[in-house]
């Protein structure tokens, strides 16, 4: 009989879309999860990669500038990637508690109901017409309308016109981020009842993420413990209940039949990877890995080095002029195939990257 913590991990590689995929665009990607965390933009592009087949990061690029995914802070106060077509049901449902969260910062920022609305307009109007505008520029038609905006101040009332359905982002200029009308970078974008948006987003993350618990959706949708239950009973027998050790986890009920993964798979996953950051639960992840001489715990706040579904090790990218180098600290004794596993993920890597990848993986000492 399969290990409960073992049938959990394989299930959730494989709902995750790391075990196999058939996605070849990011937006399949992303409309699959409902949202992906994509705080620090570089590496969220590899998270996209890691689940589509042939997928590069030039056309993730492309993808972003063209409008085909979006970024924006949503759920909870950070950034994430949406659809086009689901970020306003999406910002309807979620965006109210966001913004009660950062009701502290406001008052803290002098940042008034009034204050807030006269930016927005300002903001809208140096936007209108499919102007793309930087941060910077937006900070500068603020300060030109009586509207100080630098640092926090900025940063927030930025964050309040995303979740009130006003910007969202624009195509890169350069290196340089942009802002647009959210009305003109998504035209279609649905607006849903509020229990439809609540068992949207319900069926996405259980299946996407599933099996998961009740307080890892509440932690990944920033959603009250009430509503989440609220849309686990829309849903119905749509979700199926189960219990692997002491978690009651919740899946799809048609989710597909897994497939065994081969022993040793690798996958070198990047900071704040939706396998990671998207459960409260992370300990069956690490549960395997657990002997005396472990380096560290898993935090879910670094880069991981994934060994069948389990944590074990982290490893950081180091630029170098024949390429890149990806440095692995292993926090388990690696076998010669675990080891060559991970060079097989590394070359994904530089498929993906479009330049060379180095592995370097230094033996563990007990």
């Amino acid at each position: 009989m399969t290990h409960p913590t073992r049938e959990l991990v394989r299930q959730r590689l494989a709902n995750q879309k790391l075990a196999a995929s058939t996605f070849r665009q990011p937006s399949e990607v992303v409309a699959w999860f409902g949202a992906m965390q994509a705080q620090e933009y570089a590496v969220a592009r590899w998270a996209l990669g890691l689940r589509a087949r042939r997928l590069t990061d030039a056309l993730v690029e492309h993808a972003f500038d063209t409008g085909d995914i979006l970024r924006t802070h949503a759920m909870r106060p950070t950034w994430h990637f949406v659809a086009p077509a689901d970020i306003r049901w999406l910002q309807a449902l979620t965006g109210p508690r966001v913004q009660a969260q950062n009701a502290y910062y406001a008052r803290k920022n002098e940042l008034d109901s009034r204050t807030v609305a006269r930016s927005h307009r300002v903001i809208e109007r140096a936007l209108g017409g499919h102007r793309h505008r930087t941060r910077t520029e937006l900070a500068g038609a603020l300060a030109k309308a009586g509207i100080p905006a630098a640092g926090q101040r900025l940063a927030y009332l930025m964050m309040s016109a995303e979740l009130d359905q006003l910007i969202c982002s624009g195509p890169r200029r350069g290196k340089q981020f942009t802002y647009a009308l959210l009305e003109e970078r998504a035209p279609q974008a649905a607006v849903l009842p509020r229990d439809q948006a609540l068992g949207e987003l319900t069926r996405r993350y259980f299946t996407s993420h599933g099996p998961a618990t009740l307080r890892d959706f509440v932690w990944w949708s920033g959603l009250t413990t009430k509503d989440a239950r609220r849309g686990i009973e829309i849903l119905g027998r749509a979700l199926t209940l189960r219990t692997f050790g002491d978690l009651e986890c919740w899946s799809a009920a048609e989710a597909p039949s897994v497939r065994r993964a081969a022993t040793g798979a690798a996958h070198l996953l990047p900071i704040y990877d939706e396998y990671l950051i998207a459960y409260k639960h992370r300990e069956p992840m690490a549960a395997a890995r657990t002997p005396n001489w472990a380096v560290a715990t898993p935090d879910g706040y670094s880069h991981w080095v994934i060994l069948d579904g389990l944590f074990s090790g982290t490893w950081r990218r180091v630029e170098t002029p024949d390429g890149v180098q990806v440095r692995v600290t292993p926090h388990v004794k690696m076998t010669a195939a675990h080891k060559a596993a991970i060079a097989a993920a590394g070359q994904r890597y530089s498929t993906f990257l479009g330049q060379p990848v180095t592995v370097l993986i230094p033996e563990i000492s007990r």
